[in-house]
């Protein structure tokens, strides 16, 4: 039987007249185990150096299918390894980034003032 059937089996009512006794038992069915799918899906779009973001997605589905089959144990450490993959990916997205705006920044002028000067500023 699912956790999510239950069976109700009506028995009347009480046979002796003394005091109802009922337990309560409280089914935790939402488990909170976040998969990172959409920071996964923006470094797979926008920063994936070394192919990190498209692994940490790869991840994320991983741990979504676990949440959904109720495995928890498995969603975390699915998930757990997507937030590593996607931080790697961030970080060394905005490092590549940062890099090539410096390259730009110090090679392009020395560049252009070398074909100019080799042109004779014709260019």
């Amino acid at each position: 039987m699912f956790k999510e059937e239950h069976e109700v089996i009506n028995m009347g009512a009480p046979r002796h007249p003394g005091t109802v006794m009922s337990t309560v038992v409280n089914v935790q069915t939402d488990t909170v185990v976040p998969d990172h799918i959409v920071w996964s899906l923006f470094n797979t779009l926008f920063f994936n150096p070394c192919c990190l973001g498209f692994v940490a997605f790869a991840f994320s589905v991983k741990s979504r299918d676990r949440k959904m089959v109720g495995d928890v144990m498995g969603a975390q450490s699915y998930a757990s390894t997507a937030k590593c993959l996607n931080i790697w990916a961030v970080i060394l997205g905005l490092l590549m980034t940062v890099g090539l705006i410096v390259l730009l920044v110090i090679l392009l002028p020395g560049a252009i003032g070398s074909v100019q000067k080799n042109y004779g500023g014709r260019f």
